[in-house]
């Protein structure tokens, strides 16, 4: 590809590479799962030989070494229109339209929010489990607001891991295939009371002012102490603006999260923003059992909060709005800008905050952002923590470690001129590698996981084969 990435997955954060990553030792108990085992050391070794808060609790960083680099000299559009009648899936876009993590980083973010898992382990009715379970999902694509940057493409070979001790889990992952691109994923409660797990290969579009992500692939919730398995896929992404004007992200689409084993399902719609913006953010929805009865109705935003209802409170108050509302003449949109003769996607102003129903209850708030956070690209505290290298860590982690790559760590420090060549360089080394392969007719081989069919709905995925946590990197490929 000329050394560099594809449009798509430049303007939208998804990479056509590889990378590999895994968690904790099999155990029979769950076939094609594996669990932790809480007798065995984690694997951290001297990491933890970090300055320790009064409480035990590991310290992390609150700020990246360097401020973000301003976008404001560089425009799509400057390079699109130089290569007219090129194929547009080999566009190149400079470095500045990154941010300083790796796709597999950011996979990771779903794990923010990960008492709500633990949470719903605690619930000893299923919908309270299944009301906590809705909202974790939605939680896990918050952290996208304003995200506007593109994480890097992970290499065939990379991985990443995460144990936070404090927060209860371990998490590894893998970029396993190139075409498609796949990235799988496995986390697990160091208590043994949960499974995360999946594999996310989005399909993309290009509308020619927006690029739109519609996910592929399942993500798997195991709630080990009841029994319970439930799984769903994300909603679209949609980036706005792409080539000329400010970008904007909206999630849309309806997302229905299923308990495998009482068949109760969750079906939450994140609204499209709307003509005027009304919708912008909107999440709404239902819990119902196997038999269509709705038992509990949802509704907030997916970047503030989610609440929840009895469903005759709910319509009773629906009743009463429309009744009380009074039509009101809509205005013509003008707030659309032009740039070199192109209409943009004017970008919604934010409405109200939820109108919170009496009697609802809360479901899920998102964290503060830093106030630091628009010169750290819009990242919340948790993701400003993922390319942290602490003292010692360089020794334990596996050599694939993508804290370890060189342009994602010049650009954290502010050196973009070093992180444009390293990139350069890596792309390149990476073709050469799968030339060497085609060569010699090799095939690569995952490491940490393996195609498989998942436990729960026989639909194709990614399966965590166990044993990272050993800690044997021999045989690790050179990717960096």
């Amino acid at each position: 590809m000329n050394g560099e990435e594809e449009f798509f997955d430049a303007v939208t954060g998804f990479d056509s590479d590889n990378s590999s990553g895994e968690f904790s030792e099999a155990n029979q108990r769950h076939p094609g799962v594996t669990h932790v085992d809480t007798h065995k050391s984690n694997g951290i070794g001297r990491v933890r030989e970090k300055p320790l808060r009064e409480n035990g609790i590991q310290k992390h960083r609150t700020s990246l070494p360097a401020p973000m680099f301003t976008r404001s000299d560089f425009s799509v559009w400057s390079i699109l229109k130089k290569c007219i009648g090129l194929e547009l899936s080999k566009i190149t876009m400079p470095i500045a339209f990154n941010e300083p993590l790796s796709f597999l980083q950011r996979i990771t973010e779903y794990m923010e929010h990960v008492q709500l898992i633990r949470a719903a382990s605690h619930q000893p009715q299923a919908l309270g489990r299944m009301q906590c379970v809705a909202a974790f999902a939605v939680s896990a694509v918050a952290s996208q607001w304003e995200r506007t940057g593109k994480p890097f493409n992970p290499l065939l070979g990379e991985t990443y891991e995460l144990i936070r001790e404090d927060l209860g889990f371990r998490f590894i992952s893998e970029q396993v295939s190139h075409h498609p691109p796949i990235s799988a994923f496995h986390s697990e409660g160091l208590s043994q009371d949960f499974l995360f797990h999946g594999s996310i290969y989005p399909k993309l579009r290009f509308w020619g002012k927006s690029v739109e992500a519609e996910p592929r692939g399942t993500i798997t919730l195991e709630l080990l102490g009841h029994n319970e398995a439930y799984t769903w896929t994300n909603p679209t992404c949609c980036v706005h603006n792409v080539i000329i004007g400010k970008l904007w992200i909206e999630q849309y689409g309806t997302v229905e999260i299923l308990n495998h084993r009482t068949g109760d399902k969750c079906v939450l719609h994140f609204r499209p923003c709307g003509l005027f913006g009304k919708e912008l953010h909107k999440v709404e929805g239902h819990i119902q059992d196997k038999n269509k009865k709705k038992l509990f109705m949802i509704y907030g935003k997916w970047t503030e909060c989610l609440w929840g209802i009895e469903p005759a409170a709910y319509e009773s108050f629906r009743k009463q709005e429309r009744r009380g509302e009074h039509l009101k003449k809509a205005k013509p949109d003008d707030g659309t800008e032009k740039a070199d003769g192109h209409v943009v996607d004017a970008m919604p102003e934010v409405q109200d905050t939820v109108q919170v129903i009496p009697g609802s209850k809360l479901l899920w708030r998102v964290n503060t952002r830093p106030p630091n956070s628009a010169q750290m690209y819009n990242f919340t505290s948790f993701t400003v923590s993922l390319n942290e290298l602490q003292d010692g860590m360089e020794a334990v982690l596996a050599p694939t470690d993508c804290r370890l790559r060189p342009d994602i760590r010049g650009m954290e420090n502010g050196d973009m001129d070093l992180a444009s060549q390293e990139k350069e360089r890596l792309e390149e080394k990476q073709r050469e590698a799968r030339r060497e392969r085609a060569r010699s007719e090799a095939e690569w081989r995952t490491r940490w996981f393996r195609p498989g069919s998942n436990p729960h709905t026989g639909t194709p995925d990614w399966l965590y084969t166990g044993c990272y946590f050993e800690r044997d990197f021999s045989g690790c490929p050179d990717i960096y």
